[in-house]
């Protein structure tokens, strides 16, 4: 994919995903979590859940309880754990601040306003809004998957997004680590970048000028 060519004054609204972006991801705590409850390994968990699962893509959409989710995940992964052991493997899905960011997120929140939209369920919506307030606070308004019904990368999502910020989709740059989302919000005329590091970020807010 070819990046966006930044420069100063090219923009008037940077929009952030959450997950490997603004706050660090690992899945293997979840897994080995669940394994320590149901007295199994690891490995026998990561092979059963599926990212792309009805079950899974309808919680981030608001559409199910967490409760319906954990209900879902019991016959997903074999395993009889209750609600709160459920509960308790899924928050540790994050790991911390993605380095550096929340220096970069400070930097940038003195020159454009600074929207998240994240692909995520309520279950982790009352973990990280408390766990990770300060870095979030740099953030004028968090679009959620669970809260406005839509997930990325559907092209309504990113519609919806650009119309509640309101300004034109080619004046927002949006940061995202997964490429099927920033061919998704490239689709709908934002100034997409693909991070795989907090450099890609450092590196678009210096194209910038900030």
């Amino acid at each position: 994919m070819k990046t966006p060519l930044l420069s100063p004054g090219s923009a008037d609204v940077l929009l952030f995903d959450l997950g490997r972006v603004v706050l660090d991801i690992d899945f293997s705590k979840v897994v080995a979590c669940w394994a320590g409850h149901a007295g199994c390994v690891p490995a026998d968990l990561v092979g059963r859940f599926s990212w792309r699962d009805e079950f899974y893509q309808r919680h981030e959409k608001g559409e199910i309880s967490d409760g319906e989710f954990f209900a879902a995940l019991r016959a997903m992964l074999g395993v009889d754990l209750s609600d709160a052991q459920f509960l308790e493997g899924w928050n540790k899905i994050f790991a911390g601040e993605m380095p550096g960011i929340a220096a970069l997120l400070a930097r940038a929140a003195q020159r454009l306003p600074l929207y998240a939209f994240s692909n995520t369920n309520n279950a982790h919506l009352a973990h990280f809004s408390a766990e990770y307030a300060d870095v979030l606070g740099h953030f004028r308004e968090i679009f959620l998957s669970s809260a406005i019904g839509l997930r990325k990368p559907d092209a309504a999502a990113y519609d919806h997004v650009v119309k509640e910020i309101g300004v034109p989709a080619d004046r927002i740059v949006f940061f995202d680590d997964l490429a099927e989302n920033i061919a998704g919000a490239r689709d709908r005329g934002l100034n997409a970048i693909h991070v795989t590091s907090p450099d890609d970020v450092a590196k678009a807010l210096a194209a910038l000028g900030i």
